[in-house]
């Protein structure tokens, strides 16, 4: 579906029943983000905040499910536009045998060049208004949690282009509000934009950039050119056609256009018109435009800590400064914004677009026998990721690993399970049998080590540190445990918790029902306290069978299979935490410290995250006014779930 705005967009989400107006006034600090949490985690629909305090509403929750992300995209089911990619590739890539087939690829070249961006010699629909004075804090940015360093501009879509190539690059980098003209710029080390900024930090002195004035505009004050050979420029847009902010999150290949991919999307090319005080291109169909640079010789600038996408606060770190030279937007704009946390939260439908998007390049490029894969909402993206292959030749899974492992942001995945292409993916009590009855831990296990998210509080070593490859694919099934063996285990883990008084509770039901794993949440009294207890359970010839021993925070109930896999996913580091130990029998068993690690125990140096929740003033606020929303029904904070497991107030642990 072709959007000309944003606000088409908010029109058809409310025909399709999919869209909730908010008229009461609202506080983009905290309140915003509790109640939204509420919604997305119950009845789930997008929101427009009519009343921000400001003269702009807002938007969140937009991409927010499965049918909402797929009428931002123009399609009945996310699979249709892998299936596209994949025709289109068949008919580029099959022999033209005949003057009437290369004719009909002289359409299909018409069709592929209709998508590419074109730049208009004018102003756009995002220009109509100038504002006057540069304020960011006129635009209603949100607090999301309690411990947010500040304000943060949450789906922002940065546009830089490289000094020495030109080549164009749109990314999605979380915007920390410093003060009315200056803002964080969160870059990681892997991203392009950090890849512009070094080269032209590089290249400083070398070749002169031009901040313009705006030419005939006489109205947008500069903030300051900085000195010739120091300045970035840096654009950002927000909303506009809903592609856009799609685009600016999906893993692209360095050097591909976003705006390609947006054109082929909305079958329709954008249309960029030039900033007014920089020479970057945007398009000029967007809500907002924030203009600026940054200066690559200016000290970076502390940012953070914020509640991020991980479940736990991202803590504060040092990041370039962007400076506004100029805000744009059109008369009629709506501020998108959204808040990542504890999943599931909108992100995840994002992240679920690219994983069906992004299956077929893959597919086409590297790894034919790949079928299907899954990137499930408790592992926040790039956690945990479950394949579905042809298995042709033993280890087979191993080498899929390997080359998912070096594609692209594929590199930042920190544990990956294969399986048959028999198995539903989408069915993870399927996939947990499977596990458990077709993987032997002495030879099915493969420990490997590469680059981590850089939000992975995990690591002992920021973006580095160990993978985990299971194959469970097809083998001689091992027999799950039989009824006298389940009370056996069980009898003998009770004797076990009365030993130590480190062991909290574990989950018998996994073992009643013939699991071969064992969680258990622990509270760690000492440096070797876990070590005791392995050796303790692998020289117990009753507890053979077991091959997974997991433990856990003493906060967390095992019997919580959601918060156990989405606190495991992010508190390992596979290189450490992940152990091949042999038990009595001489048979291996994978052991996994999936606790908290911290100075005094386990020698980590750096500070360990809080997991994120709403503070007992703003869940009182949103108690107290819930009627005046016209959100139906009560419904109470999720952070009541999670207050419990916090061990202290603030954004770190230690």
């Amino acid at each position: 579906m072709n959007y000309n705005s944003l606000r088409d967009f908010v029109n058809v989400l409310e025909s399709a029943g999919e869209l909730i107006r908010i008229k009461v006034k609202v506080s983009s600090q905290l309140e915003i983000a509790e109640i939204t949490d509420r919604v997305i985690k119950n009845i789930n629909k997008a929101l427009l905040f009519e009343d921000t305090g400001t003269a702009f509403p807002l938007l969140i929750n937009a991409f927010g499910s499965e049918r909402r992300i797929c009428l931002a995209l123009g399609v009945d089911n996310l699979d249709e536009i892998g299936q596209e990619i994949d025709d289109i590739f068949k008919k580029f890539t099959k022999p033209q045998n005949s003057l009437l087939d290369k004719l009909k690829m002289l359409s299909e070249l018409k069709e592929v060049s209709s998508w590419m961006p074109k730049k208009l010699n004018k102003k756009g629909i995002c220009q109509q208004v100038v504002m006057q004075d540069v304020d960011l804090l006129k635009l209603p940015i949100l607090k999301c949690w309690p411990f947010d360093g500040g304000s943060f501009i949450t789906l922002p879509v940065v546009h830089t282009v490289h000094p020495e190539s030109g080549v164009r690059n749109v990314g999605m980098y979380r915007m920390q509000v410093y003060d009315k003209k200056t803002t964080g710029m969160h870059w990681h080390i892997h991203k392009d934009s950090a890849k512009h900024y070094k080269a032209y930090m590089e290249m400083d002195g070398r070749m002169p950039v031009k901040v313009t004035s705006g030419g005939e505009l006489t109205t947008a004050p500069m903030y300051g050119a900085p000195p010739i050979g120091r300045c970035m420029p840096v654009s950002v847009i927000l909303g506009g056609a809903p592609v856009y902010t799609y685009v600016a999150s999906a893993p692209l290949p360095e050097n591909l256009d976003e705006y390609i991919l947006a054109g082929f999307l909305r079958k329709k090319k954008v249309e960029l018109v030039k900033c007014l005080t920089n020479d970057i291109y945007v398009p000029a169909d967007a809500d907002f435009v924030i203009e600026g640079f940054v200066d690559v010789k200016e000290d970076l600038k502390l940012e953070g800590p914020f509640g991020d996408h991980t479940g736990f606060y991202s803590l504060a770190d040092y990041y370039p400064v962007f400076h506004v030279t100029c805000i744009t937007h059109r008369k009629d704009a709506i501020y998108p914004a959204t808040i990542v946390g504890i999943p599931p939260q909108e992100d995840a439908w994002l992240g679920k677009a690219t994983e069906r998007i992004f299956l077929v390049p893959i597919r086409l490029t590297m790894l034919p026998e790949l079928i299907d894969m899954n990137l499930p909402i408790e592992g926040v993206f790039h956690n945990i990721a479950i394949v579905k292959s042809k298995k042709l030749y033993e280890g087979h899974p191993f080498k899929i690993m390997n080359a998912l492992w070096g594609a692209g942001q594929m590199m930042l995945n920190k544990m990956m399970i294969v399986v048959d292409e028999t198995v539903d993916i989408n069915n993870y009590s399927d996939v947990f049998k499977v596990v458990c009855t077709q993987v032997n831990p002495d030879t099915d296990i493969m420990l490997s080590k590469g680059p981590l998210d850089v939000l992975d509080h995990s690591a002992a070593v920021t973006g580095f540190g160990g993978k985990l490859g299971i194959d469970a694919t097809s083998k001689n099934k091992q027999p799950v445990l039989n009824n006298s063996e389940n009370k056996d285990i069980i009898e003998d883990i009770i004797f076990l918790k009365d030993r130590y008084s480190s062991i909290i509770d574990f989950n018998v039901t996994l073992i009643t029902e013939g699991y071969n794993i064992l969680i258990l949440s622990v509270e760690k009294k000492g440096k070797d306290e876990i070590n005791k207890i392995v050796q303790e359970i692998l020289n117990n010839k009753i507890l053979d069978s077991l091959k997974f021993i997991v433990f856990i925070e003493p906060l967390i109930s095992p019997y919580d299979l959601m918060s156990v896999v989405w606190r495991s996913a992010n508190n390992v580091e596979p290189a450490r935490d992940c152990n091949l130990i042999a038990n009595a029998s001489h048979k291996k068993v994978l052991v996994i410290d999936a606790t908290m690690k911290n100075k005094k125990y386990d020698n980590f140096k750096k500070d360990w995250p809080n997991i994120i929740t709403s503070n007992a003033e703003t869940i009182a606020l949103v108690d107290q006014k819930w009627e005046t929303y016209g959100l139906g029904g009560f419904i109470k904070s999720p952070s009541l779930k999670y207050t419990s497991e916090i061990y202290n107030e603030g954004e770190s642990v230690q």
